[in-house]
């Protein structure tokens, strides 16, 4: 067994997605409701009376949404949707 065999997969590994049409490079395998809502809105201090809505599509696999407190694995060309709405 040779030392590039013992690298876990996906290492160092930089994914390409799109975030409200914006290309983004991540290396994280997995992102957070709270990473791409980020993402979006990189100048936004967080807001108890905004509410995210967070939809994303993945051609290689199921589409989705993400709420607060879930994550979703990254895959290249996944693309999001987030939309931000103030609570009344």
């Amino acid at each position: 067994m040779n030392q590039a065999d013992d690298k876990p997969k996906d290492k160092d590994k930089t994914f390409t997605i799109i975030v409200n049409g914006r290309k983004r490079e991540v290396t994280d395998h997995k992102l957070t409701y709270q990473q791409v809502v980020k993402l979006a809105y990189p100048d936004e201090q967080p807001d108890a009376n905004i509410v995210y809505t967070v939809a994303y599509a993945n051609p290689h696999g199921k589409d989705g949404t993400l709420v607060d407190g879930q994550d979703v694995v990254i895959k290249n060309g996944m693309s999001f949707n987030v939309s931000k709405t103030s609570r009344s």
